[in-house]
């Protein structure tokens, strides 16, 4: 029996364009393989440039009717958006399981936090988006927040449902027409949920899918009418989408990867770092921006590093962390493992040796591991990795450990496990990332605070989610008004 619900009927991924699905122009389509089993589940359309000119065609077309619909009449389509997403809850969770390769667990834990971001979004026809105020005798200023046109979304593989509902849910609520481009790896659960926009009343075309590769992103983010692109993925490519889309003068805000650094005191409390340290190392297989990718051992831990080799060791595969999304990126993982090795550090566990759970062998599949006695200028200290891969680097002291935090280029996230209230505020004061837990590894903020880091893990202003997200998702109009003289004279008489 399979550990998630994989359908024996492959799923067919085409566009989605206003309101329908569409078979792309290229009449292409690539192999959705799930990572649980190494086999097809399914198949994705490969859209060109002809597909990117319908949707965003569609989008356009629908988007003054949208722009006038009241925030209001938004939000109620949001709601009854939620109410199905939840009702689907099951469905969804297994799809994003296995085609991302996470555990039911993790894949239901991220289709709740898309509608933690959701509400969010329901909630902005309470905000004060705009007001009007009394500047002069008979002068007043008002302003209104408005949205952008047709706007796009570019997302990667490790969070089919969690990362587009950081984008689309504020963006609508906003009032702009949304063209979602998901990964080529995982485009099931997307299509999943245009379904649900339809169910929910959206009119046709103001929530898109365009499938695809390299092809379909260039177009839409060259189309002429797109007029602004969010992306996540790896920092090398989120730097060449800032570039690309900038340059035509348009907004980008493209979040990149992240080696995120977990600063392990002496006086840590033992049961809260040793499972705040395992857990997020090795949750969604260690494939997300947030997950811990070095430990900075501070001082004399020995007994903690001891607990969380052990707990790590004793983690199984499949139904205690999911697979690697597939065997290229399983490669990958076991170069640098065995790169460290070669360059003298210690593999403390070692998941390179992880069996496959029983009837689950072709999947790809890579255990826990552990590499101590690192050195900073070693690969697995300084490079993503992204799999279930700890580097433990050990210093003397505190001022070592932020040293070593603040060279880093990445700047996502950085946790602290103490229960010193001083070293904890040190910390959060001094560390150079976007985002900081103490004596939580995995800090991601819940809404209305925002999700985005600093340095290459985020290239443009504003974050996805969160209050700082409305700058990037609309533009403010500032409307200033005078019906009569005044007796008064100032520069605005």
């Amino acid at each position: 029996m399979s550990l998630v619900k994989i359908s024996s009927n492959p799923l067919t991924c085409d566009h989605w364009i206003a309101g329908e699905t569409r078979a792309p122009s290229t009449g292409q389509y690539r192999d959705v393989v799930s990572p649980y089993i190494g086999a097809t589940i399914g198949k994705v359309a490969l859209g060109g440039k002809a597909d990117a000119d319908a949707v965003v065609a569609a989008a356009q077309k629908a988007f003054p009717t949208w722009r006038a619909t009241p925030m209001k009449e938004r939000a109620q389509l949001l709601f009854r958006f939620r109410d199905l997403v939840l009702a689907n809850l099951d469905e969804l969770s297994h799809v994003a399981a296995s085609e991302s390769g996470k555990t039911h667990g993790e894949a239901r834990a991220e289709v709740l936090k898309g509608v933690e971001v959701t509400e969010f979004a329901l909630s902005l026809q309470n905000l004060d988006s705009g007001g009007i105020m009394d500047v002069s005798r008979g002068v007043s200023c008002e302003l209104r927040r408005e949205p952008l046109g047709v706007v796009a979304g570019i997302v990667p593989f490790n969070f089919p449902a969690m990362v587009p509902m950081w984008m689309y849910p504020i963006a609508l609520a906003l009032g702009n027409c949304f063209v979602l481009k998901p990964s080529e790896k995982v485009p099931m659960t997307s299509q999943i949920m245009a379904r649900l926009t339809k169910e929910a009343g959206f009119p046709p075309g103001v929530f898109s899918l365009l499938n695809g590769t390299k092809e379909a992103v260039e177009a839409l983010i060259d189309h002429p009418n797109v007029k602004a692109v969010g992306f996540v993925g790896s920092s090398p490519v989120a730097l060449d989408v800032y570039a690309r889309t900038t340059a035509l003068g348009k907004r980008a805000l493209c979040l990149g990867g992240a080696k995120n650094h977990l600063i392990v005191v002496p006086d840590a409390d033992e049961a809260i770092t040793v499972r705040g340290v395992v857990d997020s190392f090795t949750g969604c297989a260690g494939q997300r921006c947030m997950a811990a990718s070095v430990m900075v051992a501070v001082g004399d831990v020995d007994h903690l590093i001891e607990k969380i080799r052990k707990a790590a060791a004793e983690l199984p595969v499949g139904p205690g962390m999911g697979a690697i999304i597939d065997k290229s990126a399983m490669d990958r993982i076991r170069h640098h493992v065995d790169a460290a090795e070669k360059d003298g550090a210690k593999v403390i566990v070692d998941g390179r040796k992880s069996k496959a759970p029983s009837g689950h062998e072709k999947g790809f599949w890579f255990g826990p591991t552990i590499i101590d006695h690192a050195s900073p200028n070693m690969a697995c200290a300084r490079e993503e990795i992204f799999g279930p891969v700890l580097t433990i680097i050990r210093v003397k002291n505190l001022a070592e450990a932020l040293a070593l935090e603040s060279e880093n280029p990445f700047g996502n996230a950085t946790s602290v496990f103490t229960t010193n209230g001083a070293v904890a505020r040190h910390v959060a004061d001094h560390a150079t990332s976007g985002m900081i837990g103490i004596n939580i590894g995995v800090p991601v903020p819940r809404e209305p605070f925002s999700f985005g880091g600093t340095k290459t893990s985020k290239f443009g202003h504003s974050d996805i989610t969160g209050e700082s997200s409305l700058d990037f998702w609309s533009n403010l109009k500032k409307v200033t008004t005078k019906w009569s003289l005044q007796s008064d004279a100032s520069w605005l008489s």
